[in-house]
């Protein structure tokens, strides 16, 4: 995959993220890129849902994007 379709996707990630947790900021989801576990627990601090259910919202948003 070339690096601009890599970018693209990760944004298209970002982007559903943002819209499935609106309150986190373009900040907290730029910080956690790469690091699941933090954004998970920056969701649940948020949020306070449990850790498996958006573990499986992230992944649901990450194979929308495969």
């Amino acid at each position: 995959m070339e690096e601009h379709q890599a970018k693209g996707k990760l944004k298209q990630f970002s982007a559903g993220i943002k819209q499935e947790w609106g309150k986190l900021t373009d900040d907290e989801v730029t910080q956690a890129e790469g690091n699941m576990e933090e954004l998970i627990s920056r969701v649940q601090e948020k949020y306070g849902e449990s850790r498996e259910a958006i573990a499986a919202k992230l992944n649901e948003l990450k194979d929308k994007t495969s």
